[in-house]
Parts: C-alpha cells; structure tokens; sequence
C-alpha cells in the first residue's frame, strides 16, 4: 500500500479503512478503537470525523477521517515491529502532505520579522498547550495499550501453572481451562485474554493466583 495519507478540505488527513489494512486489522475493531479510545470531546472532534463508504455490495458503512493527531494517538496502541514499520510511513507521508499544502514561499524580510513577533508572543501559550496534549496522549494510551506477546505468554503461564495446580486428570484441566478463561474475560471485560490492558496485567495475575473453580470448595 503506497497511498496512506490525502488530502480534504485542505487537510492532511488519512481514514479507518486505510489504517485496518495498514495494519492488518478488521475494520471493525479499527471503528472500535477510536471509540475506546477515551479522549476528550474537543479533542475527538478537532481530530476525527465521521465519513461513510460503500462496500462490494454496494451499501452504506460508517468510517472515520483523521488527521495527524488522531491517528497518532490511535496508533500508539499498536505494536510489534510491522506495526512500527507502518507508523513511520505514515508520519512521513502526513509530513509530506503538509507540505505540498502549504506550497513554496519564499517571504519577505517584513513578512519574516512579523512572523518572528508573533512565534515570541505565542510560544509560551503553545508550549503550554502541547505540554497538556502530550500529557493527555500519554494518559490515554496508558489507558488503552493491551498485553504485548511476551505478557501474554506470562498470563498463560499463570493460567496453566494454576489448572495444573489443581487438577491431576488431563480431561479435566481442560474444562478448567475453559473455566478460568472464561471468568477471566467476564472479570476484565475483554472478548480474549488477549485484550487485557496492560495496566491491568499484575491484577490479572493476582486473580489467577487466587481463583477457585467453582466446583472447588
């Protein structure tokens, strides 16, 4: 995939369905993601739009546009090294983008000295303003980010150490298995083990730690 980024009312802007296959992903849980993604409404309408497309059947389906920022903060919840490759082509290709809008121009040594006065005037007000948008970046991917591969590896460990704990017979470790696995996903509200937070990896492991089947006494 070579067009990543384009432009829209003006704006360098790229859309969910090019990021889930970008990375991979359906577009759905692409969709479920800016919904999850926590931030606050002037950030999520500066940043995002609702937009729609047809699809091979040629019906309506919801979409997402979003700019630089947007996408910054949604791809920050995804890693792994292809992951990586993807986000530093994007963030090229916004970049270039941004350019070819703003067109060369070369600018008067008026012009030059206005611009000056007015970055002196502003630059206290902007430095405070990016401090507080990285800061509520930094919040809301704490918040967001799920189990990398080595931590999910730990979790099933955890979850194998226990079953094997309390159950000799090989028939019934896996109705265990099915059990633990299942509350687990009722406790954290995840579709799979998988989608835990990260934040929530040491509460997962205590609770593996302590549970107790339920036809355990």
């Amino acid at each position: 995939m070579n067009q990543l980024v384009f432009i829209e009312n003006n704006q360098a802007v790229t859309n969910s369905l090019i990021v889930a296959e970008a990375f991979q992903k359906s577009h759905d849980k692409v969709l479920r993601d800016i919904r999850n993604l926590g931030c606050s409404e002037d950030f999520r309408v500066a940043n995002f739009g609702e937009s729609s497309y047809l699809n091979s059947q040629n019906k309506k389906l919801p979409m997402m546009l979003m700019n630089k920022k947007g996408f910054t903060l949604l791809a920050m919840g995804y890693t792994g090294k292809e992951a990586m490759i993807f986000k530093e082509a994007y963030i090229n290709q916004f970049e270039r983008m941004e350019q070819e809008l703003k067109g060369p121009r070369v600018l008067s040594e008026r012009e030059q000295l206005m611009a000056s006065m007015k970055l002196s005037l502003e630059t206290a007000e902007e430095i405070n303003q990016v401090k507080g948008e990285v800061k509520e970046i930094r919040h809301m991917v704490e918040e967001q980010i799920t189990l990398t591969s080595g931590e999910q590896r730990r979790l099933q460990k955890g979850i194998a150490q226990k079953v094997y704990k309390i159950e000799n017979d090989q028939k019934a470790r896996s109705s265990l298995f099915r059990e633990l696995h299942r509350e687990i996903k009722d406790r954290f509200g995840v579709a799979s083990y998988k989608d835990i937070k990260r934040k929530e990896l040491q509460s997962a492991l205590s609770y593996i730690e302590h549970w107790i089947p339920r036809k355990v006494s």
